[in-house]
């Protein structure tokens, strides 16, 4: 089979084959499906898979095995971050962005990889990148030319011409449009095809307005219904789950209503959303941390001024909102918008996600087994089960207790190789 056919219809797979066997004792690890801590634990890793999870068994094993000492942490699943962009720089905004080709964005994505792994975060979705370059990026993690995280990659965000995700920072005469543009049913799903075509493995389209973009209201539509539903359709008919951008009230109705996988940001939302999202079963990826960086460090990184006074307004609104889908019960992952702010700083949202809502485990929940079954992964990844890959990453003390420790991963295993002790 072609290689890059191959890549783009496989979402995750086994970088290399190792014959090492690892045993992991902690004082405790914790069970994301039933939320139970299991203390004190050991988890059983052979080549790169989870054999066994249980109370601690200090019994003597053979020659070869290795046995990882790590009292006083705890063990959970490696972290999804389900909205990043690795190829982007937190202090490179606006005007800035204008200097930097595909090709120095590709090499500040291996950067960027390796800060995100060493967070925990095992696993990201890349949900927009110029040139494919985040498509080159998971391709050379693949191959082990490079460490990171597993990545699904989106490739080009598809939007309409001079909506959020057009490049809309130069006058006529120099006539710039971003590759993912495209207008009418037939045409987005071309370009569907075409971000199949060079090894997109899930698609990302704006159906609304944005905050970092120049001349869009935030909470306005863009895409219309019928666009909608078609860049869903043909996403859909290929196997590929599909993240709409969407700020706006009504943006966010249509993009549930074509069937998404997931909304992104999902700023103003009303109730009648909400029930939409929970009838389709729709998951919610809301970046409540990011609003920090934007105010503190924006204008020092480039962020136009205008883009500073949509923050202003958006930040707020969409922190109640996200308090609002938790207490409806809506399906949640955790998305981080880094690349908005600094890539490995994703842990910080953590503790704002029980600020606004969450319990300590729904925040986890949202990171480990609802992202991976948002991606269809959840039958290797997401959890702490016999069978599964073994991607685990451990922190000092209990997130159950004191959500703050996943700011500090300490120890991290993707694929049954160490990558942080």
């Amino acid at each position: 089979m072609n290689k890059k056919i191959w890549m783009s219809t496989v979402l995750f797979v086994s970088s290399s084959v190792y014959a090492q066997t690892y045993v992991l004792h902690a004082d405790s690890a914790i069970d994301v499906v039933s939320g139970k801590l299991i203390s004190p634990a050991t988890v059983v890793v052979e080549d790169n898979k989870i054999t066994s999870v249980g109370k601690s068994n200090r019994k003597a094993y053979p020659k070869g095995v290795e046995v990882i000492d790590l009292s006083g942490h705890t063990l959970l699943p490696g972290l999804f971050d389900m909205h990043v962009h690795l190829t982007s720089d937190a202090h490179v905004h606006g005007y800035k962005r204008l200097q930097r080709t595909a090709s120095r964005a590709a090499i500040t994505g291996v950067r960027n990889a390796k800060r995100t792994l060493d967070a925990g975060f095992t696993s990201v979705r890349n949900l927009g990148a110029a040139g494919y370059a985040d498509i080159a990026l998971r391709d050379a993690i693949i191959d082990g030319d490079v460490p990171g995280p597993r990545v699904n990659a989106a490739g080009p965000s598809l939007g309409i011409t001079g909506g959020h995700c057009d490049n809309s920072l130069l006058t006529h005469e120099h006539k710039v449009f971003s590759e993912g543009v495209a207008d009418g049913p037939w045409a987005v799903r071309q370009k569907v095809r075409e971000n199949i075509k060079y090894g997109a493995n899930l698609i990302k389209f704006c159906a609304t307005g944005g905050v970092l973009s120049k001349g869009t209201k935030v909470g306005a539509q863009q895409y219309s219904q019928e666009e909608m539903t078609a860049i869903v359709t043909e996403a859909h008919l290929r196997g590929l789950t599909v993240a709409a951008h969407a700020h706006g009230t009504d943006g966010i109705k249509s993009a549930i209503k074509a069937g998404v996988n997931s909304v992104e940001h999902v700023s103003f939302v009303d109730d009648e959303a909400i029930q939409l999202a929970k009838d389709k079963g729709t998951y919610f990826s809301m970046d409540i941390y990011n609003t920090e960086y934007i105010l503190g460090e924006g204008e020092k990184a480039g962020i136009l001024a205008e883009s500073l006074d949509k923050e202003r307004k958006v930040g707020a609104t969409q922190r109640a909102s996200f308090t609002k889908a938790v207490k409806a019960g809506v399906n949640m992952v955790f998305g981080s918008d880094a690349g908005v702010y600094p890539h490995g700083d994703n842990g910080k949202q953590f503790s704002r996600m029980v600020k606004f809502g969450m319990t300590e485990l729904q925040a986890l929940q949202a990171a480990t087994i609802n992202s991976a079954t948002l991606l269809k992964q959840n039958t290797q990844l997401g959890s702490l089960e016999a069978g599964k890959l073994a991607d685990i990453i451990a922190v000092k003390g209990n997130p159950l207790k004191d959500i703050g420790v996943m700011e500090n991963v300490t120890f991290v295993m993707k694929d049954g190789k160490v990558e942080k002790r």
